[in-house]
């Protein structure tokens, strides 16, 4: 059942289901909460409690909100811990990613970890040997530039079908239910606002993260020409020993869509240690 959470200017959406060890789930930039739709399940059965939330301006929480930064995604998040009684592991995807390290660097009473799935935490410098040397990556930011800069419906599409090289089966009718979201009033505007935000505030912050970190990569990521090595640069710009990374061979951008089982692989040892601790 939906559950909402008031903030100064607006409400957030979230599910919250299960008992035990909380984990809250947080996704990307033109996307909803039930991008976790196959993660979850696995985190439940596992014996956690899992929240999964929709960002301001995104899904089933309001639009019109005075930023969308990753500090300001942070704070929301920090919010949600605190009101379901913390602490939690983070699991962030894309610019949550880096709005979960901001988070933990802020409020590390609430935080006790963070999953970072193909974050954007770091400031990105424009990469031209990448962009000539591999295609998959010269494409996405095309349409990456057309669907955040001009707010292109039809652009985001054609990064999905890119970001998503194994489609899982309901991929058609989860595709259209995505881009349908983007034509309701405001939305796109807090889309395009996400994807002109700066990762800089994100990247600051790795230096004061205190919690453990677990950086999941896909080898076929578009976003990157490397993402190995942009996963490797995230675990290097944090204090020495808390950071490791895990790569999936073959898989692009939205891991828990693409690869449910083996992301659950990686994080849920993770969790347990993790959340041991805490």
């Amino acid at each position: 059942m939906t559950e909402f959470l008031r903030r100064d200017g607006g409400t957030l959406a979230y599910d919250v289901e299960g008992e035990g060890p909380l984990v809250v789930l947080a996704h990307g930039m033109g996307d909803d909460r039930r991008s976790y739709r196959f993660l979850a399940p696995r985190l439940l059965a596992a014996g956690y409690r899992v929240a999964t939330l929709d960002l301001r301006g995104c899904g089933e929480s309001s639009a019109g909100w005075d930023g969308y930064r990753r500090t300001d995604i942070a704070a929301d998040l920090v919010a949600l811990v605190r009101h379901l009684g913390g602490p939690a592991v983070l699991v962030g995807q894309s610019i949550s990613g880096g709005a979960a390290t901001i988070a933990a660097a802020t409020a590390p009473d609430l935080v006790a970890g963070l999953v970072e799935l193909a974050p954007f935490t770091r400031a990105q410098s424009l990469d031209v040997a990448g962009l000539v040397r591999v295609g998959r990556h010269r494409r996405a930011m095309v349409d990456l530039a057309l669907a955040a800069g001009v707010g292109s419906t039809r652009a985001w599409g054609r990064y999905l079908d890119l970001a998503v090289p194994a489609k899982p089966a309901d991929w058609d009718a989860a595709r259209a239910r995505t881009l349908g979201l983007l034509r309701e009033p405001g939305r796109k505007a807090a889309f395009k606002a996400m994807g002109s935000a700066s990762p800089a505030d994100a990247g600051e912050a790795l230096r004061d993260v205190r919690c453990p970190v677990l950086v999941v990569e896909g080898s076929a990521d578009p976003d990157w020409a490397d993402p190995r090595a942009e996963g490797g640069r995230v675990v290097a710009d944090l204090p020495a020993g808390l950071g490791e990374l895990a790569v999936l061979d073959g898989v692009g951008h939205y891991p828990h869509v693409e690869a449910p089982e083996q992301v659950a692989d990686v994080v849920l040892p993770f969790l347990q240690r993790t959340l041991a601790r805490a």
